[in-house]
């Protein structure tokens, strides 16, 4: 008996094996048949769909998905699309294909952005990888980075995470969390946009964060960099470049907010002191539109932390 179960587990390892990363998952509304091969010739066992019951998601090819069914020793099966729910299909990036689909993108409806001014954060948190050999050069030096994007409200947390990696993520073993699977182009810009990437900050915020945004790591980050370099390419940035080595009030802030995105964005937008330096801004934003200045409007209007901070210059 036990070379018999052996031996089903070794058959079976390879198949999962060559499979390609998992992206996410989808709840099954139909009892499809779940056949071996595209074709749908074969469906050893006869295998279908339990309605209700969420599968791992492979791939997404010419109108099928290929999942998985635990337990069987053919676990990878091809399924119609049909099968699953309609209002997430199309919207995820499957291995890194369809990145631009024209189905209307599900996310969170509240989120929050956290821009951090790279000075001010280094001055607190000299020993961080990013911030050893910091120089006037560096974009972070004039510019605002990217903190993180957190759908709301604060607990919505680690959505379908295992245990496993919410542990080795609260113990800061970022290290250790899977590698995401980006495309060149979002890994390149990421490392230039969050200098925390080298820290592995990317992988911390997507585990905690990025899953309950509603689509997969690559829409995420590209969604989170279009709103940071919105603020970059505003007066809002501007603003503070020209004031590094001032102190500036939240009032000041919230009206060039105004200007540059319309009359009440300010009211979205907080500020983040350390040691009197100002260290973040955390933009208080709705979703169903890629645009900030429409984002900011359907955004909560939260209390600040900080009323009044000095915008920090490179170097301690």
């Amino acid at each position: 008996m036990k070379k018999i179960v052996i031996a089903s587990l070794i058959l079976a390892l390879p198949l999962v094996a060559m499979s390609k990363k998992v992206h996410y998952y989808e709840e099954a509304t139909q009892a499809c048949p779940a056949f071996n091969n595209m074709k749908h010739t074969t469906n050893t066992n006869g295998v279908k769909l339990e309605i209700g019951k969420e599968y791992r998601v492979v791939e997404q090819k010419k109108g099928q998905i290929l999942t998985i069914i635990e337990g069987e020793r053919v676990a990878q099966r091809w399924v119609d699309e049909s099968c699953f729910k309609p209002q997430t299909l199309g919207s995820q990036i499957v291995n890194g294909l369809n990145k631009k689909s024209s189905t209307t993108k599900v996310t969170s409806k509240q989120n929050l952005l956290a821009i951090s001014w790279q000075n001010a954060f280094c001055q607190t948190h000299q020993y961080k990888k990013e911030c050893k050999n910091m120089s006037r050069k560096d974009f972070g030096a004039s510019n605002f980075v990217l903190h993180g994007l957190w759908p709301q409200p604060r607990n919505n947390q680690y959505c379908k995470v295992g245990k496993k990696e919410i542990g080795m993520d609260k113990n800061k073993q970022w290290h250790r969390l899977s590698r995401l699977d980006l495309d060149s182009d979002t890994r390149t810009k990421l490392s230039k946009l969050m200098p925390g990437y080298h820290s592995n900050l990317h992988r911390h915020e997507w585990i905690k964060h990025g899953t309950c945004y509603g689509t997969n790591a690559d829409v995420y980050y590209d969604d989170s960099m279009s709103l940071l370099t919105q603020v970059n390419e505003s007066k809002v940035q501007e603003f503070f470049a020209k004031n590094i080595g001032q102190k500036i009030s939240l009032k000041e802030l919230r009206k060039v907010f105004d200007k540059e995105f319309g009359k009440g964005a300010g009211e979205h937008v907080t500020m983040n002191c350390k040691s009197g330096l100002i260290t973040e801004l955390w933009l208080h934003i709705g979703s169903g539109s890629d645009r900030l200045e429409k984002l900011l409007q359907e955004g909560e209007t939260p209390k600040s932390r900080c009323f009044k901070g000095k915008v920090d210059a490179v170097g301690y």
